[in-house]
């Protein structure tokens, strides 16, 4: 059994989901670069978008009681591959060595028109 993280982060109204839930020990999250007052996309450039997303995902760890340092993978999805190098620069804003396992794949575009950065995260908390 799984139960929804309270991140503090607004939910998309109307979405069937929950971006942040915990199974045992066990975070499983999916972030985009929304506002985290409103839900809403931010768009802009893809730093800001990334940094964004990252913070987010910051945000729903730390509600759950741990740290970035407890991020075990990362999934991420980049709409154009010019981004690779700026993400590793920003990733390296938010995680230290050692880093998290992480993959990275391109995809033709995402959900909302204009995003250029999704993630799905998962963590360990405590041993």
């Amino acid at each position: 059994m799984f139960h929804i993280v309270d991140t503090g982060l607004a939910r998309t109204p109307g979405a069937p989901l929950n971006g942040t839930v915990r199974a045992g020990r066990t975070l499983y999250m999916s972030h985009i670069p929304k506002d985290p007052e409103t839900a809403a996309f931010i768009g802009g450039s893809f730093e800001a978008q990334a940094r964004r997303a990252f913070a987010n995902l910051k945000q729903s760890v730390e509600s759950a009681g741990g740290t970035l340092a407890d991020v075990t993978q990362i999934v991420m999805f980049l709409v154009d591959r010019e981004d690779f190098a700026a993400m590793n620069e920003i990733y390296r804003e938010f995680f230290a060595d050692p880093f998290p396992n992480r993959s990275v794949v391109v995809v033709k575009e995402l959900i909302a028109p204009g995003m250029l950065i999704e993630f799905l995260a998962y963590a360990h908390l405590g041993d």
